[in-house]
């Protein structure tokens, strides 16, 4: 599949980043792409055990990250917990030396309609995706004032608030737009400081869990990208100075495009599957 790398350059080597969730998908595959540069990559997350329907575990994800070149944390919590956060800056910051990166990846989906939607998973959304996202960029702060290239980088999508993507999940939206919402926000809050805040988001469906348990099972799994995608635009955006780049909500493919990269066939999930033939992802037009 293509990567975007360079073996003479790597812009995150010895970075810090801190990520929540982590443990597989698309979390995972930008953080072994951080640890092909040599990073550090710390994770706030709640799979300390294996779970009986998802892959992997925190303590994987961190064997997986060190076998890939970079250094890694595991750190068993929630990010619901503001006690949890606050570990988690405190471990990685005596771990490491400081945080150079927050990636707010935790998140929680359900498409139900609003009436069919229990309450408990409405104010689950609203905890992980943008109370999670907001707490944990803003206990990061004071690290990040100190690192040479500060970034937060979230996983939400550009805010399209036409009647159809509002419509279509509200309960859902609403969490998503949130942490877009949370994350533009400390951007202009903390621009001034040097301090980079976007969020990045697919055109089509990337094959992870959600895709599989949630959305469409193994049809839109072969009508998806890998994760790889993700990670390679990441990867991109977080290696850029961050006074250049923020207060942006970016998308994957337009970032490769930047970068010269416009044949993305070898990321499809399913080798040889043509671009029209791949699943849109939500929220985009």
């Amino acid at each position: 599949m293509p990567q975007v790398e360079n073996d003479t350059h790597k812009p995150l080597a010895g970075r810090t980043i801190l990520m929540s969730g982590g443990s597989r998908g698309i979390g995972l595959a930008i953080a072994l792409r951080a640890a092909r540069d040599g990073a550090n990559v710390a994770l706030l997350a709640k799979t300390d055990r294996p779970h009986p329907k998802l892959e992997g575990t925190i303590h994987t994800a961190a064997e997986a990250i060190r076998e890939a070149g970079g250094n890694a944390l595991p750190i068993a919590g929630d990010v619901r917990d503001d006690d949890a956060i606050a570990r988690a800056v405190l471990a990685t910051a005596g771990e490491f030396g400081g945080i150079d990166i927050v990636v707010n990846n935790a998140s929680v989906i359900d498409l139900s309609g609003s009436e069919d939607l229990p309450a408990k998973k409405y104010d689950l959304m609203q905890d992980v995706n943008v109370r999670g996202t907001f707490m944990l960029s803003r206990a990061a702060i004071p690290l990040l004032r100190e690192s040479p290239n500060p970034h937060i980088l979230s996983l939400a999508p550009p805010l399209n608030t036409t009647p159809k993507w509002l419509g279509a999940h509200t309960g859902y939206s609403l969490a998503k737009f949130g942490m877009t919402m949370a994350t533009l926000g400390i951007a202009a809050e903390f621009g001034k400081e040097g301090i980079a805040a976007n969020t990045l988001w697919p055109r089509t469906l990337i094959a992870t869990a959600a895709v599989q348990n949630v959305i469409g099972g193994d049809r839109l799994m072969a009508m998806s990208r890998t994760p790889e995608i993700y990670a390679d635009a990441a990867h991109l955006v977080l290696s850029r100075p961050a006074r250049e780049l923020s207060g942006r909500t970016l998308i994957v493919e337009d970032v490769l495009a930047e970068a010269g990269v416009t044949d993305l066939s070898g990321y499809a999930a399913v080798p040889g599957t043509p671009d029209d033939r791949l699943f849109p992802d939500v929220f985009l037009d």
